[in-house]
């Protein structure tokens, strides 16, 4: 590996881990506003999702230059294949965040629902999991992203309680001021829950990266 190649292969991992921080960031604060009902804030990182996507096409950029110039095969190809998936769905995670504070805005003009604590934990658990798919990432550790991946389970049964929830008390009372805030509380843990798929593929480009062993749709292929 030439020392030009490294340099720029070690820009772009940094980059990627800008990136991630920086949507990381964003889903805590997010998160945090909702709960603490603090509209403006909400409002700010809702007009926000263009720095997203700028960081997004620069770390795309470099990573086609890199593959024209350099040509790399082995593991230093599966390193930018990896990057380039895992940074789209970082760009992904960071729209979706977009949409929760957009939902969240307008579900704070109806009373506090207990439900809510259930979709703020499922945003919790997500955040963990990101960050947890990022050490993975850093440490070349594909057992801990293998971790991540089961837990994506977890969240999706997360996602059907809050579902059965929010039916349970629709039926119990159908006014309108309570059905539109279930309705945003429903589509908020919809929206964790795809964060949770992003993760999800990101723990598997990890692993791919790691390993070289392709593991998408594994577990549904061993259900069959």
């Amino acid at each position: 590996m030439n020392l030009i190649f490294q340099k720029e292969r070690e820009a772009v991992q940094n980059d990627l881990m800008r990136l991630s921080g920086d949507v990381e960031k964003r889903l805590v604060v997010v998160l945090k506003a909702i709960g603490s009902r603090d509209a403006p804030t909400l409002q700010e990182w809702m007009t926000r999702d263009n720095e997203i996507d700028a960081k997004e096409v620069r770390i795309e950029e470099e990573c086609l230059k890199i593959l024209a110039l350099h040509q790399p095969v082995a593991c230093d190809l599966r390193f930018l294949i990896a990057v380039l998936k895992i940074n789209n769905d970082l760009e992904r995670i960071g729209d979706i965040v977009v949409n929760i504070a957009e939902r969240g805005v307008q579900l704070l003009a109806y009373p506090v629902f207990d439900i809510s604590e259930q979709v703020l934990t499922m945003g919790d658990m997500v955040k963990s999991m990101l960050n947890d798919c990022l050490d993975a990432l850093v440490e070349f550790n594909s057992d801990k992203a293998r971790d991540v991946i089961a837990r994506d389970e977890i969240i999706d049964q997360r996602n059907r309680d809050v579902v059965e929830s929010v039916v349970e008390l629709v039926r119990a009372d159908n006014t309108g001021a309570a059905v539109k805030a279930l309705i945003q509380i429903y589509t908020i843990a919809r929206y964790i829950e795809r964060m949770g798929d992003h993760v999800t593929n990101i723990a598997e480009d990890v692993a791919y990266l790691v390993d070289g062993t392709i593991i998408r749709h594994q577990q549904q292929n061993e259900e069959r």
